[in-house]
């Protein structure tokens, strides 16, 4: 169905407002905005639903958005002042849409006979979390799975910051204790990057099925992790602090494990 809105006073446009400002509309609604083509083309490749597309003619046609229209797709012209008001970036590519959230469960993950995961906990800054699917999607680890989150997957800074790769990795989100529960189940080894009983990270063997578990800067892992760790691991420094951030921490232990494996998707 084409539509045009003009005016930032429209129904539909406060409500998207709402979507793109608040995590509790986005869950309330299992929906999320998402802005740019590259990522909107990664989502569909994904297996994301389309539910409206919003554009501005005077920067992307109607034809443009073909391959992503389907019987079920509102396309929506909308005015400069309306899409300047939902555009979450500084730069504009002239088209926003919004599509279905995933469950995001670990009975959903389809993990390869040797599996290969990235485990974030309570990971509060959006940008962090993008970092880190960036980095799952470069390593091509098997899952990203986020424990006890503190900022929502669909946050327009996680889909911006991961440029596109929260479509591109396989994603769980759970609390701590049925990760852990489930990581044993598949007899997968956990190695946390913690400072408390640890061993150098390059001294490890990650060719078996491997799970990094990666905690906030401030705070580290929980002692459920530490309690139920494989091995702990470490990255040694030679500077004054005694951590790095988060996503960079877990980029060094993927890449180690990458290494050994051979890089063998290359």
């Amino acid at each position: 169905m084409f539509k045009r809105i003009d005016s930032l006073q429209n129904p539909t446009i406060k409500s998207l407002i709402q979507l793109q400002e608040k995590s509790r509309t986005r869950k309330q609604t299992g929906t999320f905005l998402i802005e740019g083509m590259r990522e909107i083309e990664l989502a569909t490749k994904g297996g994301y639903e389309l539910t409206t597309l919003l554009f501005l003619d005077e920067i992307i046609s109607e034809q443009e958005l073909t391959p992503y229209i389907t019987t079920s797709t509102d396309l929506i012209s909308i005015s400069k002042e309306v899409y300047q008001k939902l555009a979450y970036r500084d730069t504009t590519e002239g088209v926003i849409a919004v599509a279905k959230v995933k469950k995001l469960s670990l009975a959903n993950l389809n993990l390869s006979d040797n599996p290969f995961i990235l485990i974030a906990e309570a990971t509060e800054k959006p940008g962090n979390i993008g970092a880190i699917l960036r980095t799952a999607d470069a390593a091509k680890v098997d899952a990203v799975i986020i424990a006890n989150p503190k900022s929502d997957i669909y946050n327009p800074n996680v889909v911006r910051s991961s440029v596109g790769c929260v479509f591109t990795n396989q994603i769980a989100v759970d609390t701590t204790e049925r990760i852990i529960a489930f990581l044993k189940e598949k007899n997968i080894n956990i190695y946390c990057a913690t400072l408390q009983d640890s061993t150098s990270y390059h001294t490890i063997d990650y060719t078996q099925p491997t799970a990094f578990v990666v905690g906030t800067e401030a705070t580290g892992l929980t002692q459920a992790w530490r309690d139920n760790s494989t091995q702990n691991i470490i990255i040694p420094m030679s500077g004054v602090i005694d951590s790095m951030n988060v996503s960079v921490a877990a980029a060094i232990l993927v890449f180690e494990a990458k290494r050994q494996r051979g890089f063998e998707s290359y």
